[in-house]
């Protein structure tokens, strides 16, 4: 895998990491969705303003344009994996941003997927 193909891949899993970041954000702020026949519409409405939830739709659409970007220079084979990223760092920063827990055994997950995704980009 070369740097740009690399860079691209990167950047995406950052960005789509960053959408998940702020779209969690916005449920704390909103607190439970619950969507009925009734209520959809004003669910949706005070979701399409929170400030978070916007970040976070922008946040996926400029990684959706990085990863084709990415992919129409690695295969995929190797780009997917790099996808398991973005669930490392989803949960260093919810340690951090969110006070979320993170046991022993989810800190050795992530440790395998690091390595596995070490050994899918060397391959």
């Amino acid at each position: 895998m070369n740097l740009s193909g690399f860079s691209f891949l990167l950047t995406g899993v950052l960005l789509n990491a960053i959408a998940q970041l702020l779209l969690k954000a916005g449920t704390n702020t909103l607190g439970v969705i619950t969507l009925t026949r009734a209520n959809w519409a004003g669910e949706f409405g005070r979701m399409a303003v929170e400030p978070h939830f916007i970040g976070g739709v922008v946040c996926y659409g400029f990684s959706l344009i990085v990863w084709i970007l990415g992919l129409s220079r690695v295969p995929v084979s190797i780009a997917y994996p790099m996808l398991s990223l973005g669930y490392v760092i989803n949960a260093v920063a919810a340690y951090y941003l969110f006070d979320e827990g993170v046991s022993v055994m989810r800190w050795l997950g992530i440790g395998f997927i690091v390595l596995g995704v070490w050994l899918v980009a060397r391959s």
